[in-house]
């Protein structure tokens, strides 16, 4: 990563319009609007990547200097895939009160934040009142990211098996960031039987053991379709797995699920179900690694988002702006569709585009768009 200048400083002239004495003028002009920020700064373009270390990718809490590498890597990303320049930001605390605190006030430096590799369940709530704080779009990729890809690939996945949305029944092993928001985005896209399970089985409320997430994902998922009892029990006639959890599912449990099976198994380096073991029992198979067909890549979703939020000026990123990102990848395939191919390549060039004009066109329709 570095950072490069969009104008020539290499001349007196030149020096003096782009800081002082030429930069005055456009301090003032902001002063009176700050409005004007959004054209005479990169702060609308730019993205806040904050983490504080906690769950790096499958290494767990290392720290905020140990993240550093991941987070430059993410800006190279948003960079490449949607033009948006990114900042990584490794806090030195992993306290709940003091990372908020710290991203308000480094807020007016940005056009959105994208939290990453916070740990559950401290990352729902830093989320939720940042949402609430700041007028400007705050993404947590590790849940979104990760449930916008995942819904798209479904959508596909449903069609090539002749499966509605609303009859279809789905089991997520993971009650964590991820586990979470791939339930409610499901939910929102019309999954009505949802089973969510942890360490200790289906997250339920008949459990004494659940967390106040926990309890509120099992109103939302379980409690509704009547669900409980074990991996295992869960499994049984299922449609759908979608693993975000890491741990391996015998595959004698797996052969119980119903025909024309999907198995999403997304933990890396290792997939809950090995895909040759899935494709036994499974029509649709996919996983978060590049080296087998329908890789579940966050990639394919948080560059277009911001691109698309960033060029509506959004207030936010809503429920809307997920689904219809996942839309537009789920279309992106086409005539395409195959078993092995349910989801666009991240190479794809498309797929930026696209993300971001139906994101943009979401903003409108949810009313949080500024221009």
């Amino acid at each position: 990563m570095e950072t490069v200048p969009t104008a020539d400083v290499s001349t007196r002239d030149q020096l003096s319009l782009a800081y002082t004495p030429g930069v005055a003028e456009v301090c003032e002009a902001i002063a009176a609007d700050p409005a004007l920020t959004r054209h005479y700064t990169w702060v609308p373009n730019t993205v806040a990547i904050v983490t504080d270390g906690t769950a790096v990718l499958g290494l767990g809490d290392i720290g905020p200097a140990a993240a550093m590498p991941v987070m430059e890597g993410k800006a190279v990303l948003f960079k490449q895939f949607g033009g948006v320049d990114g900042i990584p930001i490794c806090l030195a605390t992993t306290d709940v009160e003091e990372i908020i605190e710290t991203v308000v006030r480094l807020a007016p430096s940005f056009g959105g934040i994208n939290l990453e590799d916070i740990s559950a369940p401290r990352c729902f709530e830093i989320e939720d009142r940042l949402k609430e704080a700041l007028d400007i779009p705050v993404f947590h990729d590790d849940q979104h990211g990760t449930a916008v890809v995942t819904l798209a690939a479904l959508v596909n996945a449903l069609k090539l098996t002749g499966r509605s949305a609303e009859s279809t029944r789905v089991v997520i092993s993971g009650a964590g960031a991820a586990g979470v928001a791939i339930a409610k985005i499901l939910l929102a896209a019309g999954v009505k039987d949802i089973a969510v399970t942890d360490r200790k089985g289906v997250v339920s409320s008949d459990r004494t053991d659940l967390t106040s997430s926990k309890k509120a994902l099992a109103e939302l998922t379980a409690d509704r379709c009547g669900r409980r009892g074990t991996l295992a029990e869960a499994f049984e006639g299922a449609d759908v797995y979608i693993g975000v959890s890491g741990g391996t599912v015998p595959e004698e449990v797996v052969a119980t699920m119903a025909d024309d099976a999907i198995i999403f198994a997304m933990a890396n380096p290792n997939p809950e179900v090995h895909p040759d073991v899935a494709h036994r029992h499974a029509r649709v198979v996919a996983t978060g690694r590049s080296d087998f067909p329908n890789q579940i890549n966050n990639v394919l979703a948080f560059p277009g988002i911001f691109r698309g939020a960033f060029d509506v000026h959004a207030s936010a990123i809503t429920e809307g702006m997920k689904v219809a990102a996942a839309d537009a990848l789920a279309a992106l395939v086409g005539d395409d569709l195959a078993e092995d191919l349910v989801i666009p390549s991240p190479f794809d060039p498309r797929v930026g585009p696209a993300v971001a004009a139906a994101v943009a066109d979401a903003a409108r329709r949810d009313g949080v768009a500024r221009i």
